[in-house]
Formats: structure tokens, C-alpha cells, sequence
């Protein structure tokens, strides 16, 4: 697998807003937020949502990018919430699998475990990572979270993970998460907009082991 050809066709659009386009052009969005209207492209196959917070649950910005055929994949926490968007829903729990728009998925929990920010991304709230199956490819989407039990049992080819610090690791604890799951590939996220600086997405890329391909996708 040449692993940069998969990393090229990922985008982190702004903080966590990600596309991900496959090698025959179709394209999933995660956690879609501040989009502009150059990004309003009504192209997503597949929308997942991490959790609830306005930075990840944005419902314009899901009717940007979403068709009527589009899958919105979101945690059973929030059936309520996604239901009002009116699109065909596929619910998750950490530790399911699905198949959505002719991808396998797998759900992991998304958790803070370091003391300073317990009340941020309480366990208990049943929020989400996804890992999609793409073009041979395990992508990683970690979602707002630590390193914790769950997450530390993903198996990937690349990870996307939070480095911004406050609500989630922060680029030194990010750094460690990635060196333990041992991805190919590792892009930084949640930095630059809400929180988080460049400065912290060039410290995870100083502390991720050097066999680990780290870039910086982020566009603004």
C-alpha cells in the first residue's frame, strides 16, 4: 500500500473537520464544521459525527456537504439530535462494527482519563472514534479524547488525533498515543481555530517516532 496516496486524499478542512475521498472520487466527511461555501459541495457519502458539541455537530455545515442519500453515522447518544436531520442515520456504540456507504466501520470510545479534564468528555457520554476501511487502508479518526483502554487497542494504518490541549491530549500526550498504536501515518487535528496553535502540531510531529509519517493537512 503506498501510504501516501492515501494521505493525499485527506483533507483537514479546519479544527476537526475532515474529508476523506476514496481512489474513485467518493467522498466522507467527519465532523464538519465552518465550512465556507467553496466547500458546499454535496458530496459526502457518508457524514460521521463524533459527539455533540457544537465544534463537531453542526448541522449547516452537514447540510453543506450532505445529498439525500448521504449516511449520517453518529454515537446512539445522539438519535435524538440526528434525527432531525432527516437523512438515513446509522447509530454506534464503542466497540461496534457497520457497514456504511460500502465501507466497514468500526466504533471506539472517545474519553478523557487525564485528571485536569475528566468533565470535558465524560466516559459515560458514549462519544465516538471511527476507523474506516478505504481503498485497503485503516483510517483512524480519534474524535475528542485521550489515550485510554479503548482507543489503545485501535489498529490503523493512519490516525488522525487531537494535539490542542484543554479538551484533549495535548501534542506531548498525542505524541505517545500515535508511538503506541503504531500507525503508518499520523495527521494532527483540533488545533488552530477553538484551541490549540501550529506550534502545537509541529511538538506532536517532534515526539512521534521517526518510522511514523507525521503531515499537517490542516488548511486554515
Amino acid at each position: 500500500m503506498d501510504i501516501s496516496a492515501v494521505t493525499n486524499r485527506i483533507r483537514v478542512i479546519t479544527h476537526s473537520a475532515i474529508r476523506i475521498e476514496n481512489a474513485t472520487g467518493a467522498a466522507v466527511y467527519f465532523d464538519p464544521f465552518q465550512l465556507t461555501e467553496k466547500d458546499a459541495a454535496h458530496d459526502a457519502a457518508a457524514v460521521f459525527v463524533t459527539h455533540a458539541h457544537f465544534d463537531h455537530f453542526s448541522p449547516e455545515d452537514i447540510a453543506r456537504v450532505a445529498r439525500p442519500d448521504t449516511v449520517v453515522v453518529a454515537p446512539a447518544s445522539m438519535a435524538e439530535s440526528v434525527a432531525k436531520l432527516n437523512l438515513p442515520t446509522q447509530l454506534m456504540r464503542a466497540g461496534e462494527r457497520a457497514t456504511v456507504a460500502g465501507m466497514a466501520v468500526e466504533a471506539a470510545g472517545a474519553y478523557n482519563t487525564d485528571p485536569a479534564r475528566l468533565d470535558k468528555h465524560p466516559r459515560a457520554n458514549g462519544r465516538l472514534g471511527y476507523v474506516i476501511c478505504m481503498d485497503g487502508a485503516r483510517i483512524y479518526v480519534a474524535g475528542d479524547t485521550d489515550q485510554n483502554a479503548e482507543n489503545e487497542q485501535v489498529s490503523c494504518d493512519v490516525a488522525l488525533v487531537p494535539v490542542g490541549g484543554t479538551y484533549t491530549m495535548d501534542p506531548a500526550q498525542a505524541a505517545a498515543f500515535v508511538n503506541a498504536i503504531h500507525p503508518r501515518a499520523a495527521i494532527p487535528t483540533h488545533y488552530g481555530t477553538i484551541v490549540g496553535t501550529d506550534a502545537d502540531a509541529d511538538a506532536f510531529a517532534a515526539g512521534v517516532n521517526a518510522e511514523v509519517i507525521v503531515t499537517k493537512k490542516r488548511e486554515r
